[in-house]
């Protein structure tokens, strides 16, 4: 079986949130570089595979999948029965997992990435920091991350006891508000938050891309 073709970039969060999937779930894989700092993401040959024009996308046989969010979810269920399993034991379990990825999706993802937005991507292109937005948005975060200390309280991840899909989700954007944004109080100072935040960040699967 030929290894899944991952198209990505090294320096691009989602592209290491797929990484590290294939990694937890021992799955061969090519890295595809997809030169983001000289636009290669814009060009026709990697357009031809994602039309949207953004990392990163994958190729598994007759198969092309972009979003990253879809792409782990297609692995989770195509590899279940190797590696880490990210979907639990049972439909309860699963159907879990599944409403905390649609929680970091729908409540979590926008004001985090709104933060980051602000912060890290809007000056990388010239502009300047709308600190009235940054405000706002560490407000709806923290009411989100409130309810997230009151469940992490009672398990140790998100879906359960088990490091699900859910908790890799939010990697990507959390560790930028962490190591980029100066935003870590948002987890430290919730005490379930932080002890679940270094467990999930210190996997050696995540880790490995950033030694």
């Amino acid at each position: 079986m030929a290894a899944i073709k991952v198209h990505g970039y090294h320096a691009s969060m989602l592209t290491v949130m797929v990484l590290c999937c294939l990694n937890e779930k021992e799955v061969e894989y090519e890295l595809v570089l997809v030169d983001l700092p000289t636009g290669a993401h814009k060009k026709p040959e990697y357009l031809a595979l994602n039309p949207f024009g953004v990392v990163p996308t994958i190729q598994d046989g007759d198969l092309t999948l972009y979003e990253s969010r879809a792409i782990i979810r297609y692995l989770a269920k195509k590899f279940q029965g190797q590696g880490t399993n990210f979907l639990g034991s049972t439909l309860s379990e699963e159907a879990l997992v599944y409403q905390w990825c649609e929680v970091e999706g729908q409540s979590f993802n926008p004001p985090a990435f709104s933060i980051c937005s602000q912060i890290v991507f809007v000056p990388m292109r010239g502009g300047s920091t709308d600190e009235a937005a940054v405000e706002m948005n560490v407000e709806k975060l923290e009411k989100v991350l409130d309810i997230y200390e009151e469940r992490l309280s009672k398990s140790k991840y998100l879906a359960g006891d088990f490091f699900s899909l859910a908790d890799l989700q939010h990697l990507p954007c959390t560790h930028y508000l962490v190591n980029a944004c100066g935003k870590g109080d948002l987890i430290s100072s919730r005490k379930h938050v932080n002890a679940w935040w270094e467990d999930i960040s210190s996997r050696p699967t995540w880790k490995i891309n950033f030694t």
